[in-house]
Formats: structure tokens, sequence, C-alpha cells
């Protein structure tokens, strides 16, 4: 894109309703280095923030209406205001709508609004396009009523928007991590406690690919909740093998080994991926503040076999784009990211290789599939912010 997001967005704005934006926010979308469907198990994440962002310009209503239009389609959704605040109305305007209801309930006064949104985050790729969506959201309204929300509030308050008005039990990453992320850094993240550590991801010689396999998840459809419904099952079978622990967070594989003759299968090893995640996580962010890129890379090549044989969440096309990266020259390691079923893959690779890692790894899915892969590269990125008023 040309312009970032942020300025497109208000350029939207001015186009579609003659209005110019009372603020714009703008956050980025994020890629999970590792740990996967473990922070609605109370366990740690490892995310970072991309370089592409979405923006959110808005202006107040002249009329007692909503008008929300997003540059993907140009078509204006319009909403009565007592309708807009009603979570079983579900479209893709929720995530604002979501937003705007939380900052009400807090007492702040959100007049019915004219949205504009622009975003260079793929939708559907497993990169939180929709966290992004409604922290900038998120920040924009700060802007507009002028309060600044506490890190952890504003994640949390838009993780709520997510639940009840898109219908997605989503953890608690996402929304942190567009939040709080810093550039050139990931952010290890305590699910239980929320506390963010930031671990440097600085070093030139290495760089992130991400390659889209171009299969759109629906984090809304029955798979994502039919996981969760089986993390909780397990819970309650361990709880009566032994003592009941507070989550999964809290078992070790050798309990959790000796709780096997009272789980169904399935069930056990959806337990043993994330129990197994959990570890890998907190072993991936040693070894990467060490510099063990090879480490590092062994542990993203073990994450996406645990999410592809126990958890089942991948696909064939993510699994085709995993295999195809272990050829490459200069890739470390890979995995899936991301929700699963569709979306994208994260490689960690050599500076110097990531280019011709990418187009080895596009060439090879196009020549199975016959469908090209949008791919890129990134650095860590910079978490939220409002772009205008100025603060």
């Amino acid at each position: 894109m040309s312009k970032p997001a942020a300025e497109r967005c208000a350029e939207l704005l001015f186009r579609q309703f003659g209005r110019r934006p009372d603020a714009v926010g703008s956050a980025p979308g994020r890629v999970n280095l590792i740990g996967e469907h473990t922070d609605y198990n109370d366990g740690f994440v490892l995310p970072m923030a991309l370089e592409r962002r979405t923006g959110v310009a808005v202006c107040a209503s002249r009329d007692a209406r909503w008008r929300l239009v997003s540059e993907h389609d140009g078509v204006v959704v319009e909403w009565p205001d007592e309708q807009a605040m009603e979570p079983e109305r579900r479209d893709w305007t929720s995530y604002c709508r979501g937003v705007a209801a939380g900052f009400r309930r807090l007492g702040h006064d959100v007049p019915p609004l004219c949205v504009a949104v622009a975003s260079d985050v793929p939708l559907g790729g497993g990169l939180s396009s929709s966290a992004a969506l409604e922290v900038s959201t998120a920040s924009a309204i700060e802007g507009l009523v002028g309060v600044r929300l506490a890190p952890v509030g504003k994640a949390l308050l838009c993780q709520k928007a997510e639940h009840e008005f898109a219908g997605v039990p989503c953890g608690y990453m996402d929304q942190a991590i567009s939040v709080m992320a810093r550039a050139d850094h990931a952010l290890l993240i305590d699910c239980r406690s929320l506390e963010a550590t930031p671990v440097p991801v600085s070093d030139g010689s290495v760089s992130v690919l991400i390659v889209n396999s171009m299969v759109r998840h629906e984090l809304s459809g029955g798979e994502y909740a039919r996981r969760r419904a089986q993390c909780a099952s397990a819970m309650r079978a361990i709880g009566r093998a032994g003592g009941p622990p507070l989550s999964l967070r809290d078992v070790s594989l050798e309990s959790l080994t000796a709780a096997r003759p009272h789980l169904d299968p399935t069930v056990w090893r959806r337990a043993r991926h994330v129990v197994s995640e959990i570890a890998r996580t907190l072993d991936a962010a040693t070894v990467l503040r060490a510099g063990d890129y090879a480490g590092f890379g062994r542990l993203m090549y073990d994450s996406h076999d645990s999410l592809r044989d126990d958890y089942e969440v991948s696909c064939d096309e993510l699994d085709l784009l995993v295999e195809t990266a272990r050829r490459q020259r200069g890739v470390f390691g890979a995995r899936m990211t991301g929700g699963g079923f569709g979306g994208c893959i994260v490689a960690l690779v050599e500076a110097d290789q990531a280019s011709s890692a990418g187009h080895g790894i596009a060439t090879g899915y196009l020549a199975r599939t016959g469908v090209h892969p949008d791919w890129f590269v990134t650095r860590a990125g910079d978490g939220a912010r409002t772009e205008y008023p100025a603060r």
C-alpha cells in the first residue's frame, strides 16, 4: 500500500461521509511465534506485532445512527443507535460496535459514530485482523472522548467485545499484543497473571517470514469452541482422577499421563498438546533470548506437529507449506500460526535468505495446489496508538 492505513481511513471517511475525523486510531496485526491454543488455558504465548496495521477514523454522527464503511468492500453499513449496541446483531461491524459498547459501560459518552476502516492486515489469515480492528477502534475512541485506558484494561475491553459481539470465545493474546507490542520485541505473555515480558527480536541477521495458504479460516465456527470444550472436559476428568488443577497450565505431562485412563482418547490428545505447548513456549523464550535460532526453529516444528496431530487444527495446505519450508535454505523453523483450519504459517529465517525462501515456498505451493500464496517478510512492529488528535 502506498499510504499508511491511518491515512487511508481518514481519506475514506471524508470521501464517504464528507467529514474530517474527530479521531484516528491504529493498531497492528500479530503473528504468534509459538504458544498456540494455550491462551485460554491460562498458559504462555509468544507473539509479536506485525509492521502491518489497521486504521480506524471516527467522527460523531449528526443523527442517532451509526454508519460504518471499510475499504475492503466500500459498502456502508447503518445501524440505529439502540440496535448497534445489541450483541446479537452480527456482521463485521460487530468488532467496532462491541468496543464502543465497552466504553459506554465504563461511563464514557460515546455518541453514534461514522466509522471508516482501512487495513494492511490480511483478513482470515490467522494474523489477528479482528483484534487489530478492535484495538484501533478503541484507540480512536480514546482520542474522541479524551481518555487513555490502562493497557491491560484496554485489551480486556476489546477481548470482551469479541466474545459478546462477534461470538468468538478468544483468549487474551491477540488484543494484548496489539495494545502492548514494542518494536523489535516479541512479548512473552502469562495469560493467567496477564504479565507481559519483552523478548528482543532485534538481531538483524534473522527475519520473520509469513506465508498465507489463502485458505480462509473463521474462528466463529464450531471447531474453535469445540476445542475449548474439550480442554474443559480434560480438566474435569483430571480433577476426578486427583486434586483438581486450576487449568491445564497446572498439569504436568506426568500427571496427564497418569490420568489417561480416565480421559477420552481425543480429549487426552487435546490436553497433551496444551501441556506440551506451554512448556515449549517457555523454552522458546529462553532460546530466543540466547540467540539460539536453530533451537527455536526445532521448537517451532515440534509445535506444528503437535497442532497437526494432537490438536488437529492444521489442514493439508498448512502442512504442505511447513514441509516446503523445511526444504528451503536459511529456514530455522516453521509452524502454522493462529487458530488453524487455514490461514498462515510463520517461519524464522536467515535475513539474507528470507526472500529466496519466500519465493521457494510460494513456488512449491503453487506447483502442488495451483494457488499463489501471499507472503511477506516482517520485523516486530509497534503497538496501538491514537494517531489523531496527537496526545
